[in-house]
């Protein structure tokens, strides 16, 4: 099966050549990416991965990314956090038919990561929910993907816990 993904990247300093860093990455078996290097210190990739599931696909490139760049940061694997905007352009509505949705619906609808004047959601979780509400189809593969760059995310972010706040947390649950 055929995933689409992007891991975005904080770069080191000492990796400033970018025509380098690009061979490099295709050496290293990133040749299914297209490389944004558009924002200084950082790199973008856009991965189109064959694998049997998108945790496979995520993985490898996760680990050909590292082995190409063993000094880059994670920043942020997606598709995962969507505001409005990103959810209309993906079901090819208005953002004002998705407020509407999210408002009249607001007991069923996803709990949003951050809630205010531009407020972000977990697209693996809104993906269903458009889809039970009002039949908005979207491929198994878009879920799947989101899913998994929610997880890595997560991951990621949960690894910067401190000690005694994961503790304070484990026991409130």
């Amino acid at each position: 099966m055929e995933f689409t993904f992007t891991l975005k990247y904080q770069l080191d300093p000492s990796d400033n050549d970018l025509i380098a860093l690009v061979e490099r990455l295709g050496a290293s078996g990133c040749d299914d990416a297209i490389v944004g290097t558009g924002q200084p210190g950082r790199v973008a990739l856009e991965f189109i991965r064959e694998a049997p599931s998108a945790l496979e696909a995520m993985a490898s490139a996760l680990s050909d990314v590292s082995n190409a760049i063993p000094t880059a940061r994670l920043i942020e694997a997606a598709p995962d956090l969507v505001g409005v905007t990103d959810v209309a352009e993906m079901t090819g509505v208005s953002r004002q038919n998705i407020r509407k949705l999210l408002i009249k619906h607001v007991q069923s609808a996803p709990v949003p990561v951050h809630a205010g004047v531009s407020s972000l959601w977990h697209l693996a979780d809104v993906l269903p929910w458009l889809q039970q509400l009002v039949g908005y189809q979207y491929p198994a593969a878009v879920v799947e993907v989101a899913r998994v760059a929610e997880q890595i995310n997560i991951r990621k972010e949960a690894a910067r816990v401190d000690h005694n706040v994961g503790a304070f947390l484990s026991a409130s649950a």
